[in-house]
């Protein structure tokens, strides 16, 4: 399919975007009320240095959620530029009573998944994605602190490696809900699903990671 200029410009912003620690972070846009509202209308209007400034708003979030759900700078950046077209392809029929940026992780959860079974590959994550939970580190270290630095990067790098063992199902509800913090009602909508369910996959994940990170830990103290 021919590509746009306009979705060629699309793609040339997507991939400028650095993915740096910040990004691994998953640091959220914060919304703006009325004024990204009266964004999103000029774009779905036609206005393209509107949409310009959507696509700016939200590029992070869609690299670090696509990062997430794919395992890779490279595959992030693939997803992103299909995002951002679709987006573009699509957005008059976003209805404004909806919240934007769930409307978006719909797309971004939609696209990762065509990727990956396109690819027919099995996603692997890399240790970019920081802690599931809050809680599954006790204590985060402090600058010039060696020791608890390196505890602090092998953890985040068993829980990288834990969350690739996930089921596609089980890997979107725990980025969506633990990674991005989005309640289970939420999530459930975006994945069209119940939030029973929902709540049933984050736990069948979560007991899962425990127990990869139990035995990743005995077999590394035995070795």
């Amino acid at each position: 399919m021919r590509v746009r200029w306009k979705e060629q410009r699309m793609l040339s912003a997507a991939a400028e975007v650095p993915l740096t620690a910040k990004l691994a972070s998953g640091a959220r846009p914060r919304e703006v009320g009325n004024e990204l509202d009266q964004v999103i209308r000029d774009a779905q209007a036609g206005d393209p240095t509107a949409f310009d400034r959507l696509m700016i708003h939200y590029q992070r979030q869609v690299l670090a959620t696509a990062w997430r759900m794919l395992g890779n700078e490279y595959d992030a950046r693939d997803a992103a530029q299909e995002i951002f077209i679709r987006v573009y392809r699509h957005l008059k029929k976003y209805r404004r009573e909806y919240d934007f940026s769930h409307w978006l992780y719909r797309i971004v959860v939609n696209v990762c998944r065509d990727l990956a079974r396109k690819r027919s590959r099995r996603m692997r994550l890399t240790p970019a994605l920081g802690s599931l939970d809050p809680g599954a580190l006790e204590a985060v270290a402090g600058p010039g602190d060696t020791e608890s630095t390196a505890i602090l990067a092998q953890e985040r790098s068993i829980l990288a490696q834990a969350i690739a063992s996930l089921s596609e199902k089980e890997r979107a509800a725990i980025v969506l809900r633990d990674l991005e913090g989005l309640p289970s009602h939420e999530v459930a909508r975006i994945l069209g699903t119940s939030p029973e369910t929902v709540r049933t996959r984050i736990a069948a994940a979560r007991t899962k990671i425990r127990l990869f990170r139990e035995r990743l830990l005995r077999r590394g103290r035995r070795g």
